[in-house]
């Protein structure tokens, strides 16, 4: 790690529009020289209680203790071989435990990748080798990444999909749930069955893809029942389902899997982000005779697993289990909503609270109109906060939910800190 005093956030942020494309772009105009579990502080010295948490990468905090231990002691047996050249241990442990956490009474198995975007990637070529069909279905608002393909199956354009195009084919998109904003249960599943009718037939199929909590698209938390049925219909067409766990996965919502708490299985779950504490790692996991149906050759990476990420990953599973963090999400989760609510009383731009676990937001909108959403204010917001130390992150289609993403790990009295920063910004904001 490079830190040095003398540097500048400004500086540095000219040196990068200068070096780096415009595409790459960047919430906040700080760089980062050291982060301790909740907390993070700039080249210049500043702190800030960090409630991004990397966009959910870091359930157990900045370099937690026991996973840095983990990686230290990885560093001195290999770094890489390429799993498919030469395989380690570790790899095959992750995937044991995996399986044994997966929802579901089915043997399961677990392919290890690098990327969230890889991870649904790797689904929806597992579930075209099995179901041999091409079609794919999502829904609006959710995001799945940022490759060709993922980019079709997210559910909104700017930015991520402007200029893109053409995307692959035979994909197709039904509406999410979401009855804040007019979208039943009913209305979900019927424009399923009007893709039936009006685009690709049932049995040509192959996947339909659903994340239990839309993440970039705004924490619209899908009702058990809506799963239930999806369950339903993809039993009834031979369909798979596949639940896209990376932002939600890894115990933000309170279980391993958000899907624990739907009551139904997945054929495949995906999962990146917070599951290596930091460490580039992403899995998929599902019926073991569904993940065989690729041949030998067939998935895989370069740096796919690496050796680094399953131990960081491994050290991850025994610190849920030693410091009970399934039990924090959930209380955390509470204390979140708790403390929302009373800033919503005050606050009418607060139209809605919703989430699950401790993955919970607020949808701001003018004067608490769901029909006039305020991405000016969470744009403001966010601003604010940074300038009063905390680093916080806007989602959404309309841009107008603000996310928070604390880590697991951070003490009560860092997380009433920053809510305080965003009652204090957010009353700064209405004021200016």
């Amino acid at each position: 790690m490079h830190v040095h005093s003398h540097l500048k956030n400004k500086d540095l942020m000219a040196r990068r529009q200068a070096a780096l494309p415009r595409g790459v772009g960047q919430s906040h105009e700080v760089f980062i020289a050291r982060g301790e579990n909740a907390e993070i502080w700039d080249v210049e010295g500043k702190r800030y209680v960090d409630f991004a948490g990397g966009i959910a990468v870091l359930n157990t905090g900045h370099r937690h203790p026991a996973i840095i231990a983990a990686v230290k002691a990885q560093l001195d047996h290999y770094t890489h071989t390429c799993f498919q050249v030469l395989a380690y241990e570790p790899y095959v442990e992750l995937a044991e435990r995996i399986n044994a956490m997966a929802p579901g009474d089915f043997a399961k198995k677990t392919l290890f990748l690098t990327t969230g975007s890889e991870a649904v990637e790797n689904a929806i070529k597992i579930a075209r080798s099995f179901t041999k069909r091409a079609a794919v279905i999502a829904f609006t608002s959710g995001y799945h990444g940022r490759t060709l393909l993922t980019l079709g199956l997210t559910g909104k354009v700017a930015p991520y999909k402007t200029g893109f195009g053409p995307f692959p084919a035979e994909i197709f998109h039904a509406q999410f749930p979401d009855a804040l904003h007019g979208v039943s249960v009913d209305d979900s599943i019927a424009s399923i069955e009007m893709i039936f009718k009006n685009d690709v037939e049932a049995s040509r199929v192959a996947a339909i893809i659903v994340e239990p909590v839309q993440g970039e698209g705004g924490f619209n938390v899908a009702p058990p029942e809506f799963l239930q049925r999806l369950r339903s219909l993809c039993d009834q067409h031979g369909i798979l389902m596949i639940a896209d766990e990376i932002q939600t996965g890894a115990g933000r919502t309170g279980t391993w899997f958000a899907m624990e708490q739907s009551g139904i299985a997945p054929d495949m779950i995906t999962m990146a982000k917070s599951m290596a504490g930091g460490f580039p790692i992403s899995a998929v996991v599902g019926r073991a005779e569904v993940m065989d149906a690729p041949a030998p050759g067939g998935l895989g990476g370069t740096y796919a697993g690496s050796p680094l990420s399953c131990a960081a990953a491994l050290a991850v599973l025994d610190v849920f289990e030693k410091e009970n963090l399934l039990a924090r999400s959930r209380q955390l989760g509470a204390h979140l909503i708790e403390r929302l609510k009373v800033m919503a009383a005050k606050n009418k731009c607060i139209a809605d609270i919703r989430g699950l676990g401790a993955m919970v937001a607020i949808e701001l909108c003018k004067g608490g109109d769901l029909k006039q959403p305020d991405a000016d204010m969470a744009k403001r917001l966010c601003a604010e906060a940074t300038q009063r130390g905390l680093i916080l992150l806007s989602c959404g289609t309309y841009g107008n939910v603000i996310r928070i993403l604390v880590p697991l790990t951070a003490s009560d009295a860092i997380v009433d800190e920053g809510l305080a920063i965003i009652e204090a910004s957010l009353a700064a904001v209405q004021g200016a």
